[in-house]
């Protein structure tokens, strides 16, 4: 559980990033794909070299789903069970993979963020993102 101060510090970031969901999420997304090419395997649909129209749309969808994430920080298994539903029996996401989206996604933000990406903030996303990951990993079990 996230205390009221690191909530706090992942809203704060949060609020940066509203409303350029697409462009985080596409620039998240590509690298991914760049850091671990393995990971393409999940995303087949967008093919072998996807576009640019192609990561933004899907790039918006999962920081749309982290931005769910965000606003029930208190109800993740119940905000996220449709999520966690899909990747476990739908597309079989190894679970392996989330560690791996977490670290270019606190690569991302620091990069955009900078000095306003604290170090308490990184540490708030960290825990954020890990029990988001968790969450979603516990329909394998």
């Amino acid at each position: 559980m996230l205390s009221a101060q690191e909530r706090a510090h992942v809203a704060q970031v949060w609020d940066l990033i509203a409303g350029h969901e697409a462009a985080f999420g596409a620039e998240l997304l590509l690298r991914l794909f760049t850091v671990y090419p393995s990971t393409k395997i999940y995303f087949k649909h967008l093919g072998v070299c996807p576009d640019e129209a192609q990561l933004l749309t899907h790039g918006q969808r999962v920081l749309e789903a982290v931005g769910v994430a965000v606003q029930h920080t208190d109800h993740l298994r119940a905000a996220l069970s449709p999520l966690a539903d899909l990747h476990a029996q739908v597309l079989r996401v190894d679970p392996a993979n989330f560690p791996l989206l977490i670290q270019c996604f606190h690569v991302m933000l620091a990069s955009h963020l900078q000095g306003e990406f604290t170090v308490q903030m990184q540490a708030a996303w960290d825990k954020f993102l890990t029990e988001v990951a968790m969450v979603l990993t516990e329909k394998y079990r």
